[in-house]
């Protein structure tokens, strides 16, 4: 999901071009070229370089997860240009109508083609739909198949697609079509196992993929026909340069125009400083929170996450770790920044009342040692995992242990490599570890449901009545603010008995070469290094990006 590991060096002359970051809508000051763009000048750059953090393979959106920006080069959506903004556009959809509580009907834009030259139609839309709903799940699929269910998918003509949802879906337009990538059928139908396709993407967005080198670089060329508009960069060259230093010795030293990766807080003034260059300030729609295994002893108890969670002082980690580039996790789960979080969420410090509920469950101190005994008379002993890649980490995590500590629980650090910390999840072997999510699971209110099925906030299956039954009152409920207003009952429930705990809401500090290219954007969730900031202005106020 995130990008971090062992150093790589670039070759001198290597190019760069565009990576995402996710990032949440801020306050920037309207740049030079934005205001060149308002005097009649078009931005324009023959070729940027940007580096990205990791190689994703050949965009495969059954194998990227978190990597949504770069895919949208080449693909686009219904509607833009995310779940993440309270509004979403009209892109490839030209309207959507909701008929009754279980239908939409959809109109397309004509005209627009396939990066191959095919024409898009609804049988496009059509296909990818079933695709995603019958076929192997992918990040995108559970907005088809089960958190909305679409149980049929009718081109009614050339550009008409009709929706039937299983349940009420009031919001299908603004959260399933705003995030889903339309495949073209010519290509995809032939697609046997998509987690083993490796050729090139063919897409309707406005940059193609042309070379991909393993490990190396990506090079895209921009579509001249693309809907929108030609874009305004020709060419991007992505080289993948996951170290953090090696990458912005490469910005600050001019080898790439842009960093895909927002610059370090111990970084930042110095970048500040430096000629031609530019910094903007995004607050990210993700959170760094404390990850736990909700199916093993005690954590199994509501009643001891909520103690754990009295026990974290969010804004001494805030501060220490993250120089205060961020905010303290203070209103907990969901990102407080989403148009779908419940405003009054409150998950706050409390160190007494932390240690008065251990008490009332039997979790204490006898021998006077410090340590809070469990309860079959043992020290109440528990292991944090972190990954060697990520030192604010590992740094949260010797702080949390201090923290338990003054609450009498006893907390080992473990620093694991990142490959084996991908595997925690499903091998459920841990206790706690430290974890980052993505704004699709941090800012989409149908994904918030969807976690609760899945393994990650809660398994299917497993007993838990108070929030199956607000899901089902969910579900039933066909109104866009009376359905909000249930999902607000649901995030309050889970903060009062968390299987993540939220440490903070780190904020983004992009970092570009103004002489280079100087008309980057922010939107919702991607940071500034996205396909709007390539298009004119009027492209992005389109997708509600413009400021």
């Amino acid at each position: 999901m995130f990008d971090r590991t062992s150093k790589r060096m670039i070759a001198a002359g290597l190019v760069a071009a565009t990576m995402l970051a996710a990032g949440c809508g801020t306050k920037t000051d309207e740049s030079s070229a934005a205001q060149d763009s308002a005097r009649g000048k078009v931005p324009h750059a023959a070729e940027l370089k940007i580096a990205v953090p990791s190689d994703v393979g050949p965009l495969n959106l059954y194998l990227n997860s978190g990597n949504e920006s770069m895919l949208e080069l080449v693909y686009d959506k219904l509607f833009s240009p995310s779940p993440f903004v309270k509004e979403p556009q009209p892109w490839l959809a030209e309207s959507a109508k909701q008929v009754d509580e279980v239908t939409w009907l959809v109109k397309l834009r004509t005209g627009i083609q396939w990066q191959d030259g095919q024409p898009f139609t609804a049988e496009d839309v059509k296909f990818t739909f079933e695709y995603y709903r019958d076929g192997p799940s992918n990040r995108y699929t559970h907005h088809v198949s089960e958190v909305p269910r679409v149980e049929t998918i009718v081109a009614e003509d050339a550009s008409t697609v009709r929706f039937t949802c299983a349940y009420a879906c009031p919001t299908l337009a603004s959260i399933t079509m705003a995030d889903l990538p339309i495949l073209p059928k010519h290509v995809w139908e032939k697609v046997e196992n998509p987690r083993k396709y490796t050729e090139l993407p063919i897409g309707t967005g406005p940059y193609k993929l042309v070379e991909y080198k393993n490990d190396q670089y990506y090079r895209f060329e921009a579509n001249p026909d693309y809907f929108q508009g030609k874009p305004l960069v020709d060419s991007l060259v992505m080289p993948v340069i996951k170290d953090p230093t090696a990458m912005f010795n490469a910005l600050r030293s001019g080898e790439v125009d842009v960093a895909g990766k927002g610059v370090p807080p111990e970084l930042l003034e110095s970048f500040q400083k430096l000629p031609n260059m530019k910094v903007i300030n995004t607050t990210d729609l993700s959170l760094v929170e404390l990850r736990i295994n909700y199916e093993k002893e005690p954590f199994n108890e509501p009643e001891f996450r909520q103690a754990l969670s009295y026990a974290v002082d969010r804004q001494a980690i805030t501060n220490t770790v993250i120089l205060g580039q961020g905010r303290p996790g203070l209103q907990g789960y969901p990102h407080p920044d989403s148009p779908w979080t419940n405003p009054n969420l409150s998950t706050p410090f409390d160190l007494e009342k932390a240690k008065a509920v251990f008490d009332k469950l039997g979790y204490k101190d006898t021998n006077g040692d410090g340590v809070r005994e469990n309860k079959s008379g043992q020290p109440l002993e528990l292991n944090l995992k972190s990954s060697a890649t990520e030192p604010t980490w590992i740094r949260s995590a010797e702080l949390l242990k201090e923290q338990f500590a003054k609450a009498g629980i006893k907390v080992n650090v473990e620093v694991l490599d990142s490959a084996t910390i991908s595997t925690l999840l499903q091998s459920r072997k841990f206790d706690m570890y430290m974890n980052s999510i993505v704004p699709h699971g941090v800012a989409d209110p149908d994904q918030f449901i969807m976690s609760h099925r899945s393994g990650y906030l809660w398994s299917k299956g497993l007993a838990y009545p108070e929030m199956d039954a607000l899901t089902q009152k969910w579900m039933n409920e066909a109104n866009v603010e009376k359905r909000k207003q249930v999902s607000f009952e649901m995030q309050a429930l889970f903060n009062r008995q968390p299987t993540s705990i939220v440490l903070y809401y780190p904020k983004e500090n992009y970092a570009f070469r103004a002489d280079k290219y100087d008309n980057w954007v922010e939107s919702p969730g991607y940071g500034i290094v996205h396909k709007y900031s390539l298009l004119s202005a009027e492209a992005r106020k389109a997708a509600t990006v413009a400021k």
